[in-house]
This record gives C-alpha cells, structure tokens and sequence, in this order.
C-alpha cells in the first residue's frame, strides 16, 4: 500500500470514528509509555525519544481539548524512574524543565486558560525542576477552563500511605474522630485540590498494566483502560479516538446493565406488578444508552 493510500485510508477512518462518538470522558489519563523504545529501534538515544514524545504531549492536549475533556492527566515521570541511568534522568529533568517553562509562557496555555498542576512527591525532584513546576502553575493558577495535571515523582501506593499515615497520626492526636473518616477526608489529604475521578486511562507501548497510577480515583472509580500497542511518539490521533470510543462503549454497556438489573430487581422483590416496576424504572430513565426505552428493556426482562 502506497504512503499516499494510506494517508487517506487513515484519514477516512479518523472521520468514522469522530461521527460514531457522541461525548467524550471528563477526565483522561496517560501513561506514556514507549519513548525509549522508539529511540532504540530509530538508532537513537533515550532523550531523542523523550523529545519525540513531548511533541505528541502537545498534540493530545489539543485534541482534548476540541473533544470537549476537561482535564488531563500524564504520567511523566514515575518514583521507578529515578532508579534509571544517571545520564537518562538528568535529560529527563532537562526536557521536563524546558517543557514547563515552555508551557508557562505559551500562548496556547494562556488562550485556552489551561491550568498546569504537578502531582507527586516533589521533594524528590531536583531544584531547577521544582522551580519550573512553581513557574508553570504560577502563571496558570487562575485558570479553570481546563486542567493538565503532570505526574512526576509519583507513585499511587506511596500517595494512598501518605494520606493513611496522615489520617492515623491525627485520629491518634484527637484531632479526627475514626467515624468521621469518609471519601471526602482521604481525597482531602491527597490533594489540596482535588482531581475528579478518572474515566479514561490509555496506556501506549504494549504493556497490559496500570502500573499504580492513580488508583484512588481511576481504579476506585472503575476507569475504561484502552491499551494499544504503538510506542507513545507514535500515537496518533485515530488512536486517541479508539480510545474514547472504547470509554463510551463501556458507559453505554454500563448504563444498560444498571437500568436491567435494577428492573430485574423490582419485579422480583415482594411480587411487584410489571406496571409498578415501569414506574420504579422510570426513574432510571436517564441512564439508557441512547436509542434504548425502557419498554425494550422490559421486553426483553419478560422473554426470559
């Protein structure tokens, strides 16, 4: 197949995708995953790949941002990273430094009012990196019309102990009664500003894993994963759609199966009348995929 064939076989096929999505997820996160190995297999070394990689950064902030998501978060670099080659980390920190800066004056960030916020263990960073950080989310702080969150020194089981530790030492002190521990105190000590929950993780570069990302607000909330296999310099803009497509999908299904089992449930407890049960369902109205009625649904529930 010639290049030309299949630019525009590619092209079609991003046109489909775009029309069979309806929506897109709130909160999208990343595991960017691959660059070295791109590097390697173009005969070039790791910071090449870094820098390849941060060029597809920017293209997915703009494609969140025209599909209607309202934040974004990147795992950039992970607490297992620093256990990497000296000469690596330090490239890295020179991109992420340079990235940040970038990001800070960028008229695009100031335009689209992009908040920048780094999670993660910033202590373990290096100082120019932290002043970076302190620049980047200096200048967009007033911004609310979208948010990149940046992962760096971050690692998901290290945030939950934090914040177990955090909440132990003050119900020791008296400081927080144990009944009063609930959702909104952890989120509380994990964040001064907290994240919302994520909807979509899309992990490039083949691995199969979430490797402890965000788990209080990905896994807790039951994220769709989208795994695909191109390195992340080489992800592309039918994938990011793939990848939403795959997230509607699954909200879809979700919406289905809860408004089911709940008819299911109605009608089986104390004899309820099928017309009682479609007044009960009613309620969950709301929640149907599209196109679906509840009178379809309990068609279906009677047939069995």
């Amino acid at each position: 197949m010639s290049s030309w064939v299949r630019r525009r076989f590619h092209a079609a096929y991003e046109r489909l995708l775009r029309r069979e999505i309806s929506g897109a997820p709130t909160h999208v996160a990343v595991i960017q995953d691959g660059n070295r190995r791109y590097a390697d297999r173009q005969g070039a070394d790791a910071p090449d790949g870094h820098r390849a990689g941060a060029q597809t950064t920017e293209r997915v902030l703009d494609w969140c941002k025209d599909m209607g998501v309202e934040e974004l978060t990147l795992y950039a670099f992970s607490t297992e990273n620093f256990d990497r080659p000296d000469h690596e980390r330090e490239a890295l920190f020179d991109l992420l430094e340079e990235k940040l800066y970038e990001f800070g004056d960028d008229d695009r960030v100031h335009d689209g009012e992009v908040r920048i916020r780094v999670i993660g263990d910033e202590g373990m960073l290096p100082d120019r990196v932290r002043e970076a950080v302190a620049y980047a989310e200096r200048r967009t702080a007033d911004y609310e019309e979208f948010t990149l969150n940046v992962a760096l020194a971050y690692g998901g089981r290290n945030e939950l102990l934090s914040a177990a530790r955090d909440v132990a030492r003050d119900v020791e002190s008296g400081d927080l009664a144990a009944e009063e521990i609930d959702v909104a105190e952890i989120e509380r000590r994990l964040y001064d500003d907290s994240l919302r929950d994520v909807d979509l993780i899309i992990r490039t570069g083949g691995d199969e894993r979430t490797s402890n990302f965000l788990p209080w607000h990905a896994n807790g909330n039951e994220a769709a994963v989208f795994f695909c296999t191109p390195y992340w310099p080489e992800f592309s803009k039918v994938d990011f759609l793939r990848a939403v497509r795959t997230y509607e999908s699954r909200e879809e299904s979700w919406r289905r199966t809860k408004v089911e089992r709940a008819l299911a449930l109605v009608k089986a407890v104390g004899g309820v009348e099928l017309d009682e049960a479609r007044g009960v369902i009613e309620k969950f109205r709301d929640k149907l995929p599209e196109g679906t009625s509840v009178e379809e649904l309990e068609a279906e529930e009677t047939a069995e």
